[in-house]
């Protein structure tokens, strides 16, 4: 079988996930320990790894997170391909990345000996590009909150209108006025209410909702 050129023969392909989740109304990102030296020493970053000859790079993505992560069922979608020729010191590696979204359960409850999720005020200086990765998911998360109905994947199953104008306002940076936010929201048809409330809580316990459907589409423009 003929082979390329050399000058073509030359990248590797990767794959990285940014996994999102709520943690007491913050925002975290999920993180492993990268130790790569001279360049990397016990660094902060995503998980990622190599795409297989034989697997796309979703599946690859996948794959990571069960085997690094020990995470199968994450919300999954596209980000970006980053391509910077020195974005890794050692060898010629273009990464298609992936934006991941979890639930609070699922991200309070994590327990991993090589990866946590860290809050993501507190990400800096992150190994390789993995900077760069986190500005542009955070702006699609952003984006997608706003004409899109991904907060489900963000949010326990059932929760309170409360939960979720906290969630928006967390995310977006800005504040909602109460009443206008449950107006739009309900108008919106995207969420229903449960017929149950909150338990275990002393005050007026708050009607619990829950998204009309796992599918995602997209929205009339939120904020």
């Amino acid at each position: 079988m003929k082979q390329a050129p050399k000058q073509f023969r030359f990248a590797a392909l990767a794959t990285d996930v940014v996994v999102f989740g709520l943690i007491d109304g913050k925002l975290h990102s999920l993180v492993s320990t990268v130790n790569r030296p001279p360049h990397y020493v016990n660094a902060p970053g995503f998980l990622g790894g190599m795409v297989t000859e034989k697997e796309t790079a979703r599946e690859a993505c996948v794959r990571v997170l069960a085997e690094k992560g020990h995470l199968p069922d994450v919300y999954l979608e596209q980000l970006y391909t980053f391509s910077d020729v020195e974005r890794d010191k050692r060898n010629r590696v273009v990464s298609v990345a992936y934006i991941g979204l979890v639930r609070p359960d699922t991200a309070a409850t994590y327990s991993h000996p090589d990866a946590s999720f860290v809050p993501v005020t507190k990400l800096k200086k992150l190994a390789y590009d993995h900077d760069d990765m986190l500005v542009v998911a955070l702006n699609r998360l952003q984006g997608k909150l706003s004409y899109t109905n991904i907060a489900q994947f963000l949010l326990p199953r059932h929760f309170t209108l409360s939960e979720l104008q906290e969630m928006y306002e967390v995310i977006l940076k800005k504040e909602f006025d109460k009443r206008n936010f449950r107006k739009k929201i309900l108008a919106l048809d995207i969420v229903k209410d449960t017929g149950r409330a909150q338990e275990g809580v002393k005050n007026r316990p708050a009607a619990l909702y829950e998204f009309t459907t796992q599918k995602t589409k997209e929205l009339p423009l939120l904020a």
